[in-house]
C-alpha cells in the first residue's frame, strides 16, 4: 500500500485577487518556506509572468486545471 501525498504546507487561494497581488504573495512565501515544503497557488488564469520567475528561480512547478477551482500550481525547489 503507498502512502497518499502529502498536502502542501502553503496554500494561497488568489482567485479573487487583482494582479499583482497573487504574484507578490507567492514570492512571499516562497521567501520563507523551508527547503522540503511546498506551495499551491490556485487562481483563475493562468499565471505566465510567474512560471518564468519560478524558472529564473530555481524552482519546479506543476500546473493542473480543474472545472471547480481553476488553475492549480504546485511550487517546490528540488533538492540538491
Amino acid at each position: 500500500m503507498t502512502d497518499a501525498p502529502k498536502p502542501p504546507e502553503h496554500v494561497i487561494d488568489a482567485r479573487t485577487w487583482e494582479p499583482p497581488e497573487p504574484f507578490v504573495a507567492t514570492m512571499d512565501a516562497l521567501d520563507a518556506m523551508q527547503p522540503h515544503e511546498r506551495v499551491l497557488l490556485i487562481l483563475n488564469r493562468e499565471p505566465h509572468p510567474l512560471y518564468r520567475a519560478l524558472l529564473k528561480q530555481g524552482y519546479q512547478y506543476q500546473t493542473t486545471f480543474n472545472d471547480a477551482t481553476g488553475f492549480e500550481i504546485l511550487i517546490w525547489r528540488e533538492a540538491v
